[in-house]
């Protein structure tokens, strides 16, 4: 099922939806990983719980990028083994016996944690996605879990809420790949749509050049506008939430404006590098988040 369309949901949030994120010091998160590691303002249990699945996605990860066996037998055996623990087997990986304590208690489905495997899975043998639909489905597998699992982690998992969760869950995907344009195609993978690629007359030869031409500025410029579209239609779950929730998802959706802030002022230029959000964009932008317009 394609996801590339931000508002083709009911607008029926319910008493309120609640989504993501994870952040209790966006400063962190802003201008890293959209998964959020910082969670310092956090009671104790939320914080455990989200530390453990951090640990765990970022494990996951780690394997699919950097593991120097066969990448494939490795995850399917973190599958087998996280599968494992809910045939009441104990887990060998350090990783996953710190995560089983979470899968209990927040009753989390193997289903979400097995789809950041197969997103793994999945970029071992597709480097290229002809359309934004074809990428947009992927942040089902790549991104869109974390901001599910953290629903359960919050005890506000809906569909309603898992729906927009997954908007701003996408957005923060697409923002990544618009800062790591660089260091994704040294790596061989290219997440920007041939389609698009096509429409602004990109080709690959300049996502090697040490600067982008005005032909790429364009490109991820119409990314970014993309992504923001896709943050304002999720955004509408933040003004539910009360308290630590709160505060957890309007950080994490205030570091994806901050990152498209630090985008806009590199000219939208990612190949020197990743564009970095500074400490006061990150705050304006958390303030205009927890006190701008609502939706």
């Amino acid at each position: 099922m394609s996801t590339a369309h931000p508002d083709d949901i009911s607008d029926d949030t319910g008493s309120g939806p609640e989504r993501l994120a994870v952040t209790a010091d966006p400063t962190e998160q802003a201008g890293a990983e959209n998964f959020p590691v910082a969670l310092k303002v956090l009671p104790a249990a939320p914080r455990r719980h989200l530390m453990a699945i951090y640990g765990y996605a970022r494990m996951v990860d780690d394997i699919g990028d950097e593991y120097t066996g066969d990448r494939i037998a490795r995850l399917d055996a973190v599958e087998q083994e996280l599968r494992g623990l809910y045939a009441g087997r104990p887990a060998k990986e350090q990783v996953l016996r710190e995560l089983a304590p979470t899968i209990e208690a927040c009753g989390i489905p193997a289903e979400v944690l097995v789809r950041l495997i197969e997103a793994n899975r999945v970029d071992q043998v597709v480097a290229r996605y002809a359309t934004f639909d074809q990428l947009a489905d992927y942040c089902t597998l790549s991104a869109n879990p974390v901001g599910e699992l953290v629903l359960y982690v919050f005890g506000r998992h809906t569909p309603t809420r898992v729906a927009l969760s997954d908007r701003i869950c996408t957005a923060l995907q697409i923002i990544e790949h618009l800062q790591d344009v660089a260091e994704d195609h040294r790596a061989g993978r290219v997440y920007l749509p041939q389609e698009d690629l096509d429409r602004f007359g990109v080709t690959e030869a300049d996502l090697a050049a040490p600067r982008a031409n005005a032909a790429l500025r364009d490109l991820v410029a119409y990314q970014a506008e993309r992504a923001a579209a896709w943050l304002s239609a999720g955004e509408p779950l933040l003004y539910s939430l009360h308290g630590f929730a709160r505060l957890a998802v309007t950080g994490y959706a205030a570091g994806g404006r901050a990152a498209l802030a630090a985008l806009a002022r590199s000219g939208y230029d990612p190949l020197p590098g990743p564009p970095k959000a500074s400490k006061a964009m990150v705050v304006g932008a958390l303030l205009r988040t927890t006190f701008g317009r609502r939706a």
